[in-house]
């Protein structure tokens, strides 16, 4: 008896094993080209590994470590840009220069204060609309409801800054509607304060607190409440005992984002906030605009700035967080 290796109502025999592509694609695949280089490198464990993560790698290191790698290196330089005929050294001075004057101290803590002040209204006001979406909203309405929540983003930040501006402006919005109930004859000024700057950054920002407070929470199971409320847990009780400490992962997440995004902000305190309320990133702009030659100083700061933030976002993630115990 023969057997034969063809497929039933075709005539050429065909191997399983081997994958079927279209005409152009097997001419690429089966070149010589292609099987000494890409086709060498997918068919070893080690060059798989290489492909899988040489594009993050790339990102990682082009957009990320290169430039904070120049900017240590410029912030090291007693002059840069390097004119005609000067000669640059390294040196320390860019970073004495900050703890020497105490001029520098008060923006950088006055922007500490800032992103610890929204950082913690952006979760005391976001974290009822997550939990809504993610408890109280049914799941098959949950991504409708996280997609209306996020309209407002696809909008630039400098448009959502302007809206901010109409909305609290003298003849803005909400002087307009307090003064039609009757509640004020003149307008309350809103704009340029301190309450303008931190109502802008709660409501730019408040994404970052959304997204992992919303997918901390929907993994909650409901069993966990369910059970709860069955052996006489009051809603408040379920929320401190069961609610919060399994959202604390979104908790810590959401405020590491916020917080690190809040320290760095420009745009929005440069058209929301008054002369009282000068940042640490608008100092160190000054450095770097017009001619200037002082881009090492502006260089320092922002390097300061940068090991500072992430130092008490450390801290902060360590005493929230703390450390991950392993199952038994």
């Amino acid at each position: 008896m023969v057997t034969s290796n063809t497929t039933a109502g075709y005539g050429a025999p065909r191997d399983a094993a081997v994958p079927r592509y279209s005409t152009r694609i097997a001419k690429i695949v089966n070149s010589s080209l292609y099987r000494h280089t890409l086709g060498a490198a997918v068919e070893s464990r080690w060059g798989r590994l290489i492909l899988l993560a040489g594009v993050p790698l790339v990102w990682l290191i082009a957009l990320h470590i290169g430039p904070i790698y120049q900017m240590l290196k410029i912030s090291l330089l007693s002059h840069y840009p390097v004119q005609p005929g000067v000669e640059s050294q390294f040196t320390l001075a860019n970073y004495r220069l900050f703890f020497s004057e105490a001029l520098y101290f008060s923006p950088l803590i006055k922007s500490f204060i800032f992103a610890t002040l929204a950082t913690a209204s952006t979760l005391i006001v976001v974290y009822p609309v997550a939990y809504y979406v993610a408890k109280v909203v049914r799941p098959e309405g949950r991504s409708k409801a996280l997609l209306l929540l996020l309209v407002p983003f696809w909008a630039g930040e400098l448009i959502r800054t302007f809206s901010v501006i109409m909305l609290l402006a003298n003849r803005g919005a909400v002087n307009v509607l307090l003064r039609e109930i009757g509640l004020i004859d003149r307008p309350i000024p809103m704009l340029y304060t301190s309450f303008s700057l931190g109502f802008g950054l709660v409501y730019l920002i408040c994404l970052y607190m959304l997204l992992p407070l919303y997918s901390a929470i929907e993994k909650i199971p409901t069993q966990y409440l369910d059970a709860a409320a069955d052996l006489g847990a009051g809603p408040f009780t379920r929320f401190r005992k069961i609610i919060l400490p399994l959202s604390k992962d979104g908790i810590v997440s959401g405020c590491c984002l916020v917080f690190l995004t809040c320290i760095g902000v420009f745009a929005t305190p440069m058209m929301l906030g008054g002369p009282n309320t000068v940042l640490f990133p608008e100092t160190i702009s000054g450095f770097f605009h017009g001619a200037s030659d002082k881009w090492p100083v502006g260089a320092a700061f922002a390097l300061i700035m940068l090991v500072t933030a992430l130092i008490a976002a450390g801290i902060f993630m360590r005493l929230v967080g703390g450390r991950k115990r392993s199952a038994i």
